[in-house]
């Protein structure tokens, strides 16, 4: 297992992802002065967003319909508690973006690869519900 969103299970036999990205941010607030430059208030944490991308491959996946599994917990529109193998915890997120891309097909178009990429947004206001 290499990390759950949710129920999901991200592994070679499911959907494998290569690379993730994290990008955060923190807010600060400014006020502009006359003669200076602006002052500047640290307000709180920003956005918080992971990119996974990945590829699925027909002769390790169990199911090739594994991404709409994806849009079903999406679908719900409820934060999912994102987990690594490894145990950390990374909070709620949100799926906000899914795409795919099916390469390589057979003459009945079953792809033999699926290239995926999603984006994961954290979502505190439902973390109670998810991690508690």
């Amino acid at each position: 297992m290499m990390m759950t969103w949710g129920t999901f299970v991200f592994s070679l036999s499911t959907a494998a992802y290569g690379d993730l990205q994290r990008q955060m941010t923190w807010r600060h607030a400014s006020s502009d002065r006359v003669g200076a430059r602006a002052a500047r208030q640290y307000v709180g944490p920003g956005d918080d967003t992971i990119s996974l991308q990945g590829t699925i491959a027909g002769e390790l996946a169990t199911d090739l319909q594994v991404l709409d599994t994806l849009r079903e917990l999406a679908d719900q529109g409820k934060p999912q508690a994102l987990v690594e193998g490894t145990g950390r915890v990374y909070g709620a997120y949100l799926l906000t973006s899914l795409s795919e891309t099916r390469r390589e097909l057979f003459s009945d178009g079953t792809p033999r690869l699926i290239d995926f990429q999603m984006q994961l947004e954290r979502d505190d206001d439902g973390a109670s519900e998810v991690i508690a």
